[in-house]
């Protein structure tokens, strides 16, 4: 379990090329890999490592954190819910594109994403900084 925990921390790690007003994912496990992982396989083994069970585990345990994985974690966890917010946002900003000009469904956003990408004729400001919001440009 503690290697599974490592491989997707350094997995998840891997910087994300994107920039966005919000941190990326990769970049956000890559702050807490850094900061908390070997608190985190000392102290939370056996934890499913979806972010709420292991915010969890590190306030749990906070009287044995590192000060600098103590500085680091709830920030960490505060960008991973950004993005994933900045990511359902953008089905609502960008229902008129995805009908209108990507020819898509708003039940299915994911599948219009490379067209709002990659076709800014047409696409509102408010939809743009939606998409770059959530690290899909």
């Amino acid at each position: 379990m503690v290697r599974g925990i490592a491989l997707i921390l350094l997995t998840l790690g891997m910087p994300s090329l994107s920039a966005a007003e919000t941190m990326s994912f990769g970049d956000s496990i890559g702050l807490l890999a850094k900061s908390c992982g070997a608190e985190i396989v000392a102290n939370c083994r056996g934890v499913n490592p979806d972010s709420t069970r292991l915010k969890e585990c590190l306030s749990r345990n906070r009287d044995v954190l590192s000060p600098q994985c103590a500085s680091d974690y709830l920030g960490a966890f505060d960008a991973i819910q950004k993005r994933v917010a900045a990511r359902v946002t953008v089905a609502n900003a960008c229902q008129r594109e995805i009908v209108k000009v990507c020819g898509g469904s708003t039940k299915e956003t994911s599948k219009s994403i490379p067209c709002l990408v990659s076709t800014p004729k047409g696409i509102s400001n408010n939809c743009l900084k939606a998409v770059d919001d959530a690290g899909y440009r």
